[in-house]
């Protein structure tokens, strides 16, 4: 496998949101890498629009902490437990807040879509 260019971890875009790291490639597209993959050990990034793919040079002290949103607010048996602050408060999220949730969690949804997209093509 031969790599395009080594490129620093501090010269990578990251989105907190989806939690990937992007680098611009030559064909117009982005070289992309997830911080879950950085924290694995994986130094690759691949671009999806063809073959060419960079070296992250990294060390795991330099990563922001991985976020496991989906275990933060779950019991035992799967339902989303409410904040204490909201429940004192008399009540949950407003349609406003709820919306803007939902958005959020579709960006982060079509974000892993996309790495499981390029996991595929490199496999």
């Amino acid at each position: 496998m031969s790599i395009y260019e080594e490129v620093e971890f501090e010269d990578l875009d990251y989105d907190p949101k989806t939690q990937i790291y992007t680098y611009p490639c030559p064909c117009g597209d982005k070289f992309s890498i997830s911080l879950e993959a950085l924290w694995d050990g994986e130094d690759i990034a691949t671009c999806p629009s063809c073959t060419l793919r960079i070296e992250i040079i990294y060390d795991e002290e330099d990563l922001p902490p991985l976020r496991h949103d989906d275990d933060d607010d779950q019991d035992d048996d799967g339902s989303v437990e409410e904040d204490d602050d909201l429940k004192e408060k008399g009540g949950g999220e407003e349609d406003g807040e709820e919306k803007k949730s939902e958005k959020e969690n579709e960006e982060i949804d079509d974000g892993l879509a996309v790495v499981a997209r390029k996991s595929l093509s490199v496999c």
